[in-house]
């Protein structure tokens, strides 16, 4: 089981050592992030192997709209830390039982995470030649 230390993260706090970052506020509280967010909480590990399993299990969790239920606050919601804590170290624990199907998992991610990313390069170049194209079209 990974070992990790979950904290709220405070701003111009720099962290050593392998951490990842869980965004707290809003609808998209419970996303990870490898760079720091304004409203986030931090989880910092021994070892960079444990940083990258927590990071794609929170990222699932994240994608499953699992924190929706913790959120309070009517006009901004928010997620607690005591509720985040207590009840993402229950998730991990439970997702990590079945350590091999974890793995194919994070396979799996990882690789449509990479389509994901070729695709919105695509779609980049492709506004970029409409404009070009337009650009030229309203020039005559």
């Amino acid at each position: 089981m990974p070992n990790f230390i979950i904290k709220t993260h405070q701003k111009d706090t720099t962290y050593k050592g392998n951490q990842i970052f869980i965004l707290n506020k809003g609808m998209n509280s419970g996303k990870p992030q490898k760079e720091p967010f304004t409203n986030s909480f931090v989880i910092m590990f021994p070892d960079e192997k444990d940083a990258e399993t927590v990071y794609w299990l929170a990222y699932s969790l994240w994608k499953s709209n699992f924190w929706h239920q913790f959120l309070i606050g009517s006009v901004i919601p928010f997620l607690r830390i005591n509720d985040f804590k207590k009840d993402f170290d229950f998730k991990v624990n439970e997702m990590m039982q079945e350590h091999d199907l974890h793995q194919k998992q994070v396979q799996a991610l990882r690789l449509l995470e990479q389509k994901e990313d070729q695709l919105h390069k695509n779609i980049n170049l492709i506004n970029e030649m409409r404009r070009a194209i337009l650009n030229r079209y309203c020039r005559k």
